[in-house]
């Protein structure tokens, strides 16, 4: 006879941490989230309810399936998975875990789910995030954003944090992280030596520069 874990019946919503891209449709009136795994194809929103994705006709999340919605239990283990290459531009999500659930030694997998907070990235420059810019690939009626800062945003429209906010809905807060505090970042990575070498780089790219701006200055008067 197979026994069975008993069920659980918590009296609040269970906490669970997640990674996920962050997704404007393409009229720019709705954001939502898309996975960086399974189900990456299917965007979804602050609060939502998830289906099976090969399309089977059970309710998610079934035993004999890997379908629903997928969270850690700890922020600490989302936050790693940020150190991959693939998913450096991904966001950290606090989530609700709603409806029926089944609990793993790492997470949860479950059929409903209300995105609490997000926390963007830092820009790939290093500094904090000031807005959300296009990060120049999605899918069909989406475009996944990112955050940078106001120096790299570029010519690209920019999207504050709080506006991708209000259009996700469900009273979502989304922060910006401080360099210093995310793994892997670049601006953890730098020591001191580091800086003042990036710091004579550039003063040697300057001195370049300069002397490129006398030589066609002085063609030009000759």
């Amino acid at each position: 006879m197979r026994l069975r874990l008993p069920a659980e019946r918590p009296k609040e919503p269970p906490t669970g941490y997640k990674i996920a891209r962050l997704v404007l449709s393409q009229d720019g009136v709705r954001a939502g989230f898309t996975g960086v795994s399974l189900g990456a194809a299917l965007p979804y929103g602050a609060l939502d309810a998830a289906g099976c994705v090969y399309g089977r006709r059970h309710a998610a999340p079934h035993r004999r399936c890997d379908c629903g919605f997928h969270c850690v239990h700890e922020r600490r283990a989302a936050q790693a998975l940020l150190c991959t290459g693939e998913h450096r531009g991904a966001a950290l999500l606090e989530v609700t875990v709603l409806g029926a659930y089944i609990r793993f030694e790492r997470g949860f997998r479950y059929a409903r789910q209300r995105v609490r907070t997000v926390t963007v990235r830092p820009c790939g420059c290093g500094a904090r995030a000031s807005v959300l810019a296009d990060a120049g690939w999605g899918g069909p009626g989406w475009r996944v954003v990112e955050g940078v800062c106001g120096f790299c945003v570029g010519r690209r429209m920019p999207l504050r944090l709080t506006e991708f906010a209000r259009l996700a809905g469900e009273g979502l807060t989304v922060t910006a992280a401080h360099p210093d505090s995310v793994p892997g970042s670049p601006a953890e990575a730098m020591g001191v030596p580091e800086l003042v070498a990036e710091a004579a780089l550039l003063q040697a790219r300057l001195d370049l520069f300069q002397g490129e701006l006398a030589r066609l200055a002085g063609e030009q008067s000759s």
